[in-house]
């Protein structure tokens, strides 16, 4: 089993982390960091294509087939190589955060784009605040309260993934025609408290995918607990 984590974090984030540690009795799993982050290394100019190719090269490193659970972006990242790659043989998805509602955040015309520019131009914070804004939808001045934790600097470290976020996701909905060819058993969470275009989204990727799954975490938000993930993944990639 391979985890995809999504924006601003690697491998050592908690809740894969510990996901990783639940299911380790059952599977082999594969946790690991997506590229420019933590110990994997950075090629440009960034393609989606790449990080699909990472995930194959994983899958061929493992044995040649596999199973992926994806959060978030990379959750979105999953799906997309469900899509190309055969060899992964069920796929999960937590919230990818497609824009389906009209009350969803918008997404300016080339963020990646925006996000990369503000990265080069040095101000790789206000790259980070830019894609919590509005990609992320969190209030500005709770954003701006941030720039103080200690997190922060870890997050401008990785600022330029940002952009690589954007561009998996993409600016539109639900790539309804291409998720209706995906063949492989599918299963797509969303949390009981999660914002309502998050929800939304969710559903809309499972009514899209033939015979996947859906369901919903109780008192859980887009900040999944792994006790509540974990329990749910056994079951899926048991069969």
């Amino acid at each position: 089993m391979i985890l995809v984590h999504g924006a601003m974090t690697d491998r050592a984030h908690p809740t894969l982390r510990d996901v990783a540690a639940a299911l380790a009795p059952w599977f082999t799993v594969v946790n690991y960091d997506r590229r420019g982050r933590g110990d994997s290394g950075d090629t440009r100019p960034y393609a989606v294509e790449r990080e699909v190719e990472d995930l194959a090269a994983l899958v061929a490193e493992v044995g040649g087939r596999a199973m992926v659970f994806g959060g978030s972006s990379g959750a979105a990242l999953a799906l997309e190589a469900a899509l190309r790659l055969p060899e992964i043989a069920r796929v999960a998805a937590w919230e990818p955060p497609y824009r389906v509602v009209a009350d969803a955040p918008a997404l300016p015309d080339g963020f990646a784009a925006r996000l990369e520019a503000l990265v080069d131009d040095g101000r790789p914070g206000d790259a980070v605040e830019e894609f919590m804004v509005r990609g992320a939808d969190i209030p500005a001045e709770a954003v701006a309260a941030m720039r103080g934790q200690p997190f922060w600097e870890e997050a401008e470290a990785i600022a330029r993934t940002l952009a690589y976020e954007a561009a998996v996701v993409g600016p539109g909905g639900v790539p309804s025609e291409r998720l209706a060819s995906l063949g492989q058993p599918t299963l797509v969470l969303t949390g009981q408290d999660s914002p309502a275009w998050m929800v939304a989204a969710g559903k809309a990727v499972a009514a899209m995918i033939p015979g996947a799954s859906y369901r919903v975490l109780d008192g859980q938000a887009h900040n999944v607990s792994p006790v509540a993930l974990a329990p749910e993944l056994l079951e899926f990639f048991s069969g």
